[in-house]
């Protein structure tokens, strides 16, 4: 994790922020899993919890010879006019370390019920008991919004980023680039 590469979503008067956010996300996802890394993770510098946004800027964080291999693939075609990419540099000496998770939350009670009336036969009276409405849990943690390659479905990516401290974890990071143990550095 010494170095990294910013790229930042360029204002467009016919997208909005989030919806190009989500569209460079879901080339990102294909990429990592295309390539199958797990020493590729991310962040979000402009990200705050209140108003919930990701931010404008995608930081990925690797070493350098994995980000070159990554830019090879070509991932950004289709979204070079929507977006600034940096140059690979090296982390800076003063920083600290965070940990990028994916949150997911029961929204739905009445989604979770069907699913488990479907799952395990029962009536819609048995499901209610087994998933009380109390269950929901509304999300704290800002989103991006990706379509599923497998389903085709649009499903809310809810990301956590918090802050670890002066020491780095190490670990994998999954074909999101989140990983519930290994931190990125924060700067």
């Amino acid at each position: 994790m010494d170095h990294y590469q910013d790229i930042s979503i360029l204002p467009d008067p016919e997208f909005s922020l989030a919806l190009l956010m989500g569209a460079l996300y879901n080339k990102l996802h294909r990429a990592l899993v295309e390539q199958k890394a797990t020493n590729i993770g991310v962040s979000f510098p402009e990200y705050t919890v209140k108003p919930k946004s990701v931010g404008g800027v995608l930081r990925l964080h690797s070493d350098k010879p994995s980000l070159h291999r990554l830019q090879e693939l070509g991932w950004l075609t289709g979204m070079r006019d929507h977006t600034d990419v940096s140059e690979i540099l090296p982390v800076p000496s003063e920083k600290s370390y965070q940990c990028v998770t994916r949150r997911q939350f029961k929204t739905n009670a009445e989604r979770l019920r069907r699913r488990r009336m479907k799952r395990k036969g029962e009536s819609y009276d048995e499901a209610c008991q087994a998933i009380p409405a109390t269950v929901e849990k509304k999300p704290d943690v800002p989103y991006v919004t990706i379509r599923s390659a497998s389903t085709g479905q649009s499903f809310c990516l809810f990301i956590d980023q918090r802050g670890v401290g002066p020491n780095s974890q190490g670990g994998e990071f999954n074909s999101y680039g989140f990983s519930q143990t290994a931190t990125v550095p924060l700067f």
